[in-house]
């Protein structure tokens, strides 16, 4: 074997991916993570609303995350909870590579679409 096989010469040495260590990602980043994606999945907002709040409390790998939200209404509030839990598990899956055991949304307050109309000055 010579130095460059062994990695003496290089400056460089091989280290097995056991160990190599851990990456730890901080439960407040999962929950931006998770915030993020619950705005991504509601799409444009109603007016005067506060944006998606996220909880997580990771143990290991898996996540488990809650998620605060005011929502339009009408709409359809169980389809909206269900794209919101989707778009939640599949981005914290994707971006921090972590399991995502469960999703729950709270809808904190209904915005009525057509009280914001009503005052701008538009009827439906």
């Amino acid at each position: 074997m010579t130095l460059a096989d062994s990695g003496r010469g290089t400056g460089t040495r091989s280290v097995a991916p056991a160990d190599r260590g851990a990456t730890r990602i901080a439960d407040r980043v999962v929950a931006k993570i998770a915030g993020q994606a619950a705005r991504e999945a509601l799409g444009a907002p109603p007016p005067d609303s506060a944006p998606p709040n996220a909880t997580v409390v990771v143990h290991r790998e898996t996540a488990r995350v809650r998620v605060a939200l005011e929502l339009p209404y009408p709409c359809d509030i169980g389809g909206q909870c269900a794209a919101v839990r989707r778009r939640v598990m599949e981005r914290v899956g994707t971006l921090a590579g972590m399991h995502v055991s469960d999703v729950a949304v709270q809808v904190e307050r209904l915005h009525l679409a057509h009280a914001h109309d009503a005052a701008q000055g538009r009827t439906r």
